[in-house]
């Protein structure tokens, strides 16, 4: 019977054999050591992820770039400040619908109601503020929270009784597209007071120039002092850290994006209130996902729901509350939607606006397989949506084009995304 002559002594004070304790090295994964090794080791993790697979945001920026050359070369027009302008604006409405399809995608699932949802919504703010007088702020809350509560029914149905999200959200689309026109009445159409809460959602700008270069200048600075403080933290605890040069470097890419955008605002009208709104919305939601347990479990659910369970996760608690945050963003969207056309009408929810939040969601870059994603991605994919519409608008191209093209991008989305889970897998990442 062999002896291990590393083990603790009885008394538990220490080992037997302390240089073989003193020698013993603990094995750290090489991809967390990119972070001291700067820019090489970056370029290195780069070229490692493009043999993988790990694409990322890279294949939607690319896009971005040759959407922007082209338009721009067809009309000079279309990277003017006006059109950008209201590009930012036009997007909002969509990406927060996107936002709450961002988190049902991570788990793997889908949620066909979010048009309908964000229909309702509008006619229940509408109703209650013009119809009811309640004031607009009560409207909104209460728009909004009819929204969750909707999202977690679906989820009930889903995740405690068992149904499949497809047929249940399937069903909540009709239903609640019902419901809107009911509401609604005979007329169809309720308008809403341009000067109110909901109608300067998407028309209020911040004029005073200092207000874009404000917030440019507070997002620069808290991006290097969050940055450089966790550095900080992680050398003290002993983990692997950017170099300050990194940090550096980052920070500076971000000033030039973010000051130019705000030149661009001031440009024309200043900064959009719906933008700063969704920018917020982004944040949050990006650190909640990133940044807590609650995250993590939905990410963990997104990779395998028996694994997550035998964690200790409660898998149906998570999923509620997964299609309640869905089902609050879709009735946020359906606000600034309404605020867009200063009313809330039959056709809100309807045409291609489900297909759009999806699409974006999935053209940014989050996975239809779960598990891989980041709000950010919203973001990035209505950007391409809405700057193909436009750019196509400026050249007087007809609606059907439009929706093939559109098509066209998001199959191509798909595809890429296939084939990097294909690629992950040969070489052991999914």
């Amino acid at each position: 019977m062999s002896i291990d002559k590393t083990s603790a002594t009885k008394d538990g004070t220490g080992v037997e054999n302390t240089e073989a304790a003193a020698a013993a090295v603990t094995a750290v994964d090489p991809r967390l050591l990119v972070r001291e090794q700067g820019l090489t080791g970056y370029l290195g993790e780069f070229k490692r992820k493009m043999k993988t697979g790990e694409l990322g945001s890279i294949p939607v920026v690319i896009g971005l770039i040759v959407i922007c050359v082209v338009f721009q070369s067809l009309n000079s027009n279309f990277l003017s400040a006006q059109n950008l302008s209201d590009i930012t604006v036009t997007m909002v409405g969509t990406g927060m619908i996107s936002v709450g399809i961002v988190f049902v995608l991570l788990l793997g699932e889908i949620d066909l109601s979010v048009g309908s949802v964000s229909g309702a919504a509008s006619a229940i703010a509408a109703v209650l503020a013009v119809n009811q007088g309640w004031s607009e702020w009560t409207a909104v809350l209460a728009a909004v929270a009819a929204g969750a509560a909707i999202g977690a029914a679906h989820g009930f149905f889903f995740a405690v009784l068992g149904a499949p999200a497809f047929a249940v959200t399937l069903a909540g689309l009709l239903f609640w597209l019902g419901f809107m026109l009911k509401i609604l009445g005979e007329n169809g159409t309720i308008n809403l007071d341009s000067d109110g809460l909901i109608g300067k959602l998407t028309t209020y700008f911040f004029a005073d120039v200092a207000a874009a270069y404000g917030l440019a200048a507070i997002v620069v600075a808290v991006f290097f002092l969050t940055s450089f403080l966790g550095n900080r933290r992680r050398e003290a605890a002993g983990v692997p850290s950017r170099p300050l040069s990194d940090t550096v470097l980052r920070t500076v890419l971000l000033a030039v994006v973010a000051f130019a955008a705000a030149y661009m605002y001031n440009q024309y009208k200043g900064l959009p209130l719906a933008t700063v709104i969704f920018l917020v919305f982004l944040i949050g939601t990006d650190f909640l996902l990133r940044r807590t347990a609650y995250g993590r479990k939905i990410f963990a659910l997104g990779g395998s729901v028996e694994a997550s369970r035998r964690a200790g996760i409660n898998v149906t608690a998570v999923r509620v509350s997964v299609f309640a945050i869905s089902g609050g963003f879709a009735a946020i969207g359906g606000l600034f939607l309404a605020s867009k056309i200063a009313s809330a009408n039959q056709s809100a929810g309807a045409g291609d606006l489900l297909m759009n939040a999806i699409a974006a969601a999935v053209i940014g870059g989050t996975s239809l397989f779960g598990g891989r994603g980041r709000t950010w991605n919203a973001l990035l994919g209505v950007l391409v949506i809405v700057s193909i519409q436009y750019g196509l608008q400026l050249e007087s191209i007809a609606e059907p084009v439009k929706y093939m093209i559109t098509a066209a991008v998001l199959l191509t989305t798909v595809v890429i995304d296939s084939i990097t889970r294909k690629t992950q897998k040969t070489a052991g990442r999914a």
